[in-house]
């Protein structure tokens, strides 16, 4: 925009025209910022070659600025950046220090870029690095380690050899997926290490390849690994055992667990009638102390498939009061369910009203509606035969007095009482809401309070899948080829490192000093939180913008920034930031 200036700016000036622009600023700086700070630019550049004749900004500065478009716009296609980052060439030239063309965020540059990260011998010591880096400089705790897989489905073509395979999926099974598998370390949930597989691989085979990267690459023993069910493969615990190393996970309902769940849950039912379990207990949201769980445990000895090792290991086997209130209130359903469907079995007679006229019809739906609500031995019923009998004269015509006459009968089966066995039904209650664990931690390292309450944590790792589905919008991929898709998801779980972090880092600065922010709930002004998301984070630097005054010759004489209200200044200071990351773009006074 061009303004025509007063004779006085004009004597000041020395020139009769100026240029105004106006970029958007918002949440940019805080993320660029927050990148430097945990050393994306310095890392990616150490590991990701640059040819000697590339020209432009360096592999570590155009992936930051790319991540800060995709972490602010939810947008992962590389077709809208170009476009987006001309309209803030001041400002991120400023945060970067560096000089940017437009040809840095061409699709061909950031395609290059994707292919460089899906190379494992990058990628892996990227990873590496940051995880170094940003434990010492935030100084983490390295013993819990969670593992967990998921699947973002496309509609990709599916070829031989590709990464996108149709598999077994939550999301849609209609469509092809890949596979992402990652180790993240606790408490804050942070991603450690990302393996982007085909969809159709199963997820037993994936943990030890990850948990032999993440053990390398922490260069420490004794981790703990914690996940679901898949991870408890026998070989899975064989490895993490004989490289002294935890393991805690609960055992599938098959083969033998399934077979000897039975009576265990005999043996748990029993220790609680004579009060002999374990009592574990939690603070909930409001301050209470309730009851999480109960419990106890024992200790078996485990042999590696292969027959080269063995090692002891403590089941522990744990009954959750709040998972058999859901699974009562579940049977309680299909018993509801089956009753109203095995009563319309047998409807009274009526036009319309189909009749079962055969005992062995009858009992075979009987089966069928008690097998599909699982309540086989739940219900019984009693049956009755009804006979109608009607008398009609044979042939056609008035009959008379001594005209043959024959007898109908029309037989239909009815259902005469369902009834519940109350005892039967009282004693599978018993038996529900138990589990099974296994962990080769003895007592002092995990006890089986510790045990059952880490577990409880496993949602840590689910919020990852979460912001990539929700926040970086993984899916749908918008790139077709094996490189660009392993590329892409790399460098979206970068994004959701960054939020991790940062979420993490104000929390515990305000649980610190027992403090609160205000404002960050629209729908709430009053309402203050210590636990605030990377999200409403991110939403309360919206608003900002960055004014630059600009001769006719193309220099700037003024930078002026949306001044920064106290919750934005105390975020930036809580970060470990500060006020000057926003400050550093302007321009105060008014040169000559």
């Amino acid at each position: 925009m061009r303004v025509q200036l007063s004779q006085q700016a004009t004597e000041i000036l020395g020139k009769s025209e100026l240029v105004i622009i106006t970029e958007r600023v918002d949440d940019v700086a805080l993320l660029i910022g927050q990148m430097v700070t945990m050393g994306f630019p310095e890392v990616l550049d150490r590991h990701i070659p640059r040819h000697w004749t590339q020209r432009g900004i360096s592999w570590g500065w155009t992936a930051v600025i790319w991540l800060a478009y995709i972490l602010t716009e939810g947008d992962h296609r590389k077709v809208s950046v170009e476009a987006y980052l001309k309209g803030m060439h001041h400002t991120l030239s400023q945060l970067t220090a560096q000089v940017i063309e437009p040809l840095d965020f061409s699709d061909d540059r950031l395609s290059h870029l994707l292919a460089h990260l899906s190379k494992p011998t990058y990628w892996h010591q990227i990873e590496r690095d940051l995880n170094a880096r940003s434990i010492e400089v935030y100084a983490w705790s390295q013993d819990v380690i969670r593992c967990d897989a998921t699947t973002v489905s496309g509609d990709h073509e599916v070829t031989a050899g590709g990464l996108v395979q149709f598999g077994h999926s939550k999301d849609d099974p209609t469509r092809p997926q890949i596979k992402v598998m990652m180790g993240s370390l606790d408490p804050l949930g942070m991603p450690l290490s990302t393996d982007v597989l085909s969809g159709e691989r199963a997820d037993d085979g994936l943990y030890i390849p990850m948990m032999e990267r993440i053990r390398t690459g922490l260069n420490k023993t004794g981790l703990l690994f914690v996940g679901d069910c898949k991870m408890s493969a026998l070989d899975t615990r064989a490895y993490l055992a004989r490289h002294q190393d935890w393991y805690l996970s609960p055992l599938p309902l098959t083969g033998g667990t399934a077979e000897a769940m039975d009576a265990w849950i005999t043996t748990g039912v029993t220790k609680g009638e004579a009060g002999e379990l374990e009592q574990i207990v939690r603070t909930n949201d409001r301050g209470h102390q309730v009851l999480a769980a109960e419990g106890y445990e024992f200790e078996r000895t485990c042999s590696a498939p292969d027959g080269n090792g063995a090692w002891s290991e403590r089941v522990l086997v744990v009954r959750s009061p709040m998972h058999a209130t859901q699974q009562a209130a579940g049977l309680e359903k299909r018993l509801r369910h089956a009753e109203t469907q095995l009563a319309a079995l047998t409807p009274p007679r009526g036009r319309g009203k189909r009749q079962i006229t055969d005992e062995a019809t009858l009992v075979e739906a009987i089966a069928r509606v008690l097998k599909e609500h699982r309540v086989v031995g739940l219900l019984s019923l009693a049956w009755e035969q009804q006979v109608e009998q009607t008398t009609q004269y044979v042939g056609r015509g008035r009959g008379s007095v001594h005209r043959e006459q024959r007898v109908l009968q029309k037989i239909r089966y009815h259902i005469t009482r369902i009834t519940r066995q109350t005892n039967t039904i009282a004693a599978l209650t018993q038996r529900f809401g138990w589990k099974a664990f296994v962990t080769n931690a003895g007592p002092t390292r995990l006890s089986l309070q510790a045990a059952v309450l880490c577990y409880r944590n496993e949602y840590r790792v689910e919020r990852i899948f979460h912001r990539l589905k929700s926040r970086v919008h993984i899916a749908p991929l918008f790139v077709k080829l094996n490189e660009q898709i392993e590329g892409l998801t790399y460098l979206l779980t970068l994004g959701v490192r960054v939020l991790t972090v940062m979420e993490f880092v104000l929390r515990r600065s305000l649980q610190h000093e027992q403090a609160s922010l205000p404002s960050l709930h629209p729908e709430n002004k009053q309402k203050r939180t210590d636990t605030p998301t990377a999200e409403r984070i991110l939403k309360a630097f919206s608003g900002i913008s960055l004014t630059i005054i600009k001769n006719t010759a193309g220099e700037d004489i003024l930078r002026r920034l949306t001044p920064l209200s106290g919750l934005q200044e105390d975020i930036l200071q809580r970060l470990g930031l500060g006020a000057t990351l926003y400050g550093q773009l302007e321009i105060q006074t008014i040169g000559i």
